[in-house]
C-alpha cells in the first residue's frame, strides 16, 4: 500500500509513476459518454499497472472509475471527509483515508499521487485539479496534470487558458504543462510518456 502521509515531500518528479489521482463528478452527467469513458479509464489504468487515487465516493463518475479499476485488479485509494463517510463512501477500496476537512482531502490526494487527471465534473472537480495545477506552477511539485476531454466537455476551458496566454496572464510554458487528452487511450499514452521522462530526469 501507498505510504502517503501529509508530511511527505511532494516537490520531486516521481521516480516511477504509479499512483494516478483522478478528479471527477459525484454525478454521472447527462451524456452516456461520460460514464463510458470513466469506466474505460479505470479499466485501462488497472491494465497498465497504475493505481488509482480518488475522492472515495461510490456515486457518480467517482464510483464508476473506482469500480472499473477494482474489477481489473488495481489498488484503489480513497480520501474522503468524515462528514460524507456515512452516506457515499465506497466500502470496498484497497485503502481509505478519512480526513476532517476538504483541505486535508486535497492535500492527501496530492501527497499520494504521481499525476493528476480530471474527468468531467463540476465546481469541486475544477477546484481540485486547478489547485494541483497551481501548486505545480508555483514549484511545490513537478507532477503532471491533465484533463480527459470527453465529448468536448473541456473545449471551452482549453480556449480560456489559451486566451489567458494571449492576454498575458499565463505563460506559454505553463500552458503547455496542462495536457488535454482526446481519449483515455491518448491519456494513457501521455502518462506512459511522462513516466519515461521522469525516469530519464532521475537518471540525469
Amino acid at each position: 500500500m501507498r505510504g502517503c502521509g501529509l508530511s511527505e515531500v511532494t516537490n520531486e518528479i516521481a521516480k516511477s509513476m504509479k499512483y494516478i489521482c483522478v478528479y471527477c463528478g459525484s454525478r454521472s452527467g447527462d451524456l452516456p459518454d461520460y460514464a463510458t469513458v470513466a469506466h474505460h479509464l479505470g479499466t485501462e489504468l488497472a491494465r497498465a499497472g497504475f493505481s488509482l487515487v480518488y475522492g472515495g465516493s461510490e456515486v457518480g463518475l467517482m464510483g464508476i472509475v473506482a469500480n472499473a479499476a477494482l474489477q481489473n485488479g488495481a489498488e484503489v485509494i480513497g480520501v474522503i471527509p468524515k462528514r460524507f463517510s456515512a452516506e457515499i463512501v465506497h466500502e470496498a477500496l484497497t485503502e481509505l483515508y478519512l480526513v476532517d476537512t476538504m483541505h486535508q482531502r486535497k492535500q492527501k490526494m496530492i501527497d499520494c499521487a504521481d499525476a493528476f487527471v480530471a474527468l468531467p465534473g463540476g465546481i469541486g472537480t475544477l477546484e481540485e485539479i486547478f489547485e494541483a495545477i497551481a501548486w505545480a506552477h508555483l514549484g511545490y511539485h513537478q507532477k503532471p496534470c491533465a484533463f480527459l476531454n470527453v465529448s468536448g466537455y473541456y473545449d471551452s476551458l482549453a480556449d480560456f487558458l489559451d486566451q489567458a496566454v494571449a492576454n498575458g496572464f499565463i505563460s506559454a510554458v505553463r500552458r503547455q504543462m496542462i495536457y488535454f487528452a482526446a481519449s483515455s487511450t491518448d491519456l494513457l499514452d501521455w502518462l506512459k510518456g511522462q513516466t519515461q521522462a521522469s525516469r530519464v530526469e532521475t537518471k540525469g
